[in-house]
């Protein structure tokens, strides 16, 4: 199945859901950062809840940042991620390793820590991001994201986020975000029932790895209840926007002694992206071509 998000609604627009498959993704992330199976799960598990969360914003350029930042071994665990369903991400110490829980899975929560705090950045397009930050409740990431919503946003809201990974790579992996806004809230009936059917799963992405698509799992937990699938679906992917150029803008703003001496000393200059893990490589003739534009600026 490929990476994609749907949305619908349920119980008249009182119910909105929003699910997304992840897996591709996730292994070009695995696979750029060389991550380890735990890293892999904490960093998917975010990536696809920046996803979700950017899905309800309005401008196309809109984005948001989650970091995590807990007192466990893999230090913060960041994810990027766009209303146009690009997304990036990296995680401090990716080499990471932990053993498996006392259920036999990842220990995401080890891993990251349950001390801690969770950052989230809205990017509306313009003026000021929106900041909020929230403690961590577990470090699973998606009980803290889902905490986030209830205190930042006033939200009630379910978050199921998973990741398989085992040695041939990422298996399966995605999420689903379901929110009960303001005129379904107060139907205690249609809550109690929802929140029965979300108990009752077990598990977001064993579904998604058992073979079922998302329109699928929407009708499975709220069929009965008015469900309106969304037409239209919308293609996920990894992107870093990171470019040989903006390396080279970079370098230039260390200045005409710094760049000398990485000639002097390198024969050129290397950069690796933070997001993707991109090397990239300029060449001491290409360093002189930036002193000199920097010279011609100066003299100008």
């Amino acid at each position: 199945m490929a990476d994609q998000l749907v949305r619908a609604t349920a119980a008249r627009g009182g119910i909105r859901v929003v699910g997304a498959v992840t897996t591709r993704l996730t292994e070009e992330a695995r696979q750029r950062h060389q991550l380890s199976y735990v890293a892999t799960a904490a960093l998917g598990r975010t990536m696809v809840s920046g996803l979700l969360l950017a899905s309800s914003m309005k401008r196309p350029e809109s984005r948001v940042n989650i970091r995590v930042r807990g007192n466990g071994p893999l230090g913060v665990v960041f994810a990027d991620a766009g209303l146009d369903g690009t997304v990036r991400g990296y995680v401090q110490n990716p080499g990471v390793e932990l053993p498996t829980n006392s259920r036999g899975k990842l220990d995401v929560g080890a891993a990251v820590g349950s001390e801690g705090f969770l950052y989230v950045v809205r990017d509306i397009g313009f003026g000021y991001p929106y900041s909020s930050t929230v403690e961590l409740v577990s470090g699973e990431i998606g009980e803290d994201v889902a905490n986030y919503l209830v205190v930042s946003e006033q939200t009630p809201s379910a978050l199921l986020v998973g990741v398989f990974v085992d040695p041939d790579g990422v298996t399966a992996a995605g999420g689903m975000l379901v929110q009960v806004l303001p005129k379904a809230a107060r139907d205690e009936a249609l809550v109690e029932k929802l929140e029965s059917r979300l108990a009752a799963l077990s598990g977001f992405t064993s579904l998604l790895k058992d073979g079922k698509t998302l329109p699928q799992i929407f009708a499975d937990l709220m069929g009965d209840m008015d469900l309106e699938i969304l037409p239209e679906s919308q293609m996920l992917r990894f992107h870093c926007g990171c470019t040989f150029d903006r390396m080279l803008g970079a370098l230039k703003l260390l200045g005409e002694e710094e760049l000398r001496d990485m000639i002097a000393k390198d024969d050129g200059a290397e950069a690796t992206c933070h997001f993707c893990n991109e090397v990239y490589r300029a060449s001491s003739n290409e360093l002189e071509q930036l002193i000199q534009e920097l010279q011609t600026e100066s003299v100008g």
